[in-house]
């Protein structure tokens, strides 16, 4: 069977992705094939919502498959990963302007590229299981897919907290942080999506949905906004007391790509002022693009999947050693080779 299954059932357009032995890994080919069928059903009279869901019960999709962008990197060949995001980032920005209600449900994991293909649609559901995340600093990327302006409209610094340490958030978080609008038990899924098939009423969404469990984020709050006002990520780790949040933040701070976590603390706070996805776009793309070649991405990846050594040598290798001329180098404008929309 395909990787995606795309159809139309009654009045909805539906997207299955198809790989759940890989967690609904992102392709290359499937990036293009949603695309291909947003471009259709925009202007489908047929077509009056869309569902995308995932197979099986583990992921909605647990990001991007960057197997083969890390060989081509690894070979000296960037030009297979820059192509890669800017087919995918274009895709996300025509999903985020999509004419006709789009709604996700997105079980268990739902990361970097997941978050590209579901959050930014107009009805969004998550479960008991739901796991949502940004984690790319872990692998020397920043949160991508437009997910910087997902991180910006998050309450406070929720975002800057969000995007460096790449914690996953429950359905109650994800709802609180503004990654999910819906909550809904997963076996009430498959009756409303025969519903939703029926009638594209997505006023049965409203019917169905459950309050969303609590959010621990939420009594977080004020301890990350108390924290995360500093101008580096260094700064905000030096002006920590050593309560047991604090130290549990700086332990996952540190774990990630150095030079990906500063460049993400200034990246939320730059798409914060544009506050358009084609602008949170566009600076994501100066940092991917850079990322083989000048940043730690062929190593981040190494360490985590392909060696699986856990043990990346990052450069700089400390967030006390980023400089703000290394932050700046990677979030600079492209010139001729920025993305084009």
């Amino acid at each position: 069977m395909a990787d995606i299954d795309i159809r139309i059932t009654g009045k909805a357009g539906r997207i299955t992705l198809n790989r759940p032995q890989a967690l609904n890994a992102l392709t290359y080919n499937m990036v293009r094939a949603i695309e291909a069928t947003l471009d259709d059903w925009a202007t489908n009279s047929a077509v009056k919502l869309v569902i995308i869901d995932a197979a099986g019960e583990k992921a909605f999709c647990a990001g991007g498959d960057i197997q083969q962008m890390y060989d081509t990197a690894k070979s000296g060949d960037f030009e297979y990963g820059r192509q890669f995001w800017r087919d995918e980032y274009r895709m996300n920005a025509k999903l985020f302007n999509f004419p006709k209600p789009y709604v996700a449900f997105m079980q268990g994991f739902t990361m970097g590229g997941g978050v590209g293909i579901s959050c930014h649609g107009s009805h969004r559901i998550v479960c008991e299981n739901s796991q949502i995340a940004m984690p790319e600093c872990g692998i020397g990327l920043v949160p991508d897919v437009g997910g910087s302006l997902l991180l910006a409209r998050a309450p406070g610094s929720l975002g800057e907290y969000l995007g460096c340490t790449g914690t996953r958030m429950d359905a109650g978080n994800a709802v609180y942080a503004g990654f999910a609008d819906y909550y809904l038990p997963r076996a009430a899924w498959p009756a409303l999506i025969e519903v939703l098939e029926a009638s594209a009423d997505v006023g049965s969404i409203d019917r169905a949905a459950l309050p969303a469990p609590n959010a621990a984020l939420k009594a977080e709050q004020p301890e990350i906004d108390r924290n995360f006002n500093g101008k580096t990520v260094a700064d905000i780790i030096r002006g920590f007391k050593g309560s047991d949040w604090e130290k549990a933040t700086e332990k996952a701070l540190r774990r990630n790509c150095p030079l990906s976590v500063e460049c993400t603390l200034a990246m939320v706070r730059r798409v914060r002022g544009l506050d358009t996805i084609e602008g949170a776009l566009g600076m994501e793309y100066r940092f991917t693009h850079r990322s083989a070649s000048k940043g730690d991405f062929v190593e981040g990846i190494r360490a985590a999947i392909i060696d699986k050594d856990r043990n990346p040598q990052w450069n700089p290798a400390t967030l006390e050693a980023v400089t703000p001329l290394q932050v700046s180098k990677m979030l600079m404008p492209l010139g001729d080779e920025a993305l084009k929309l």
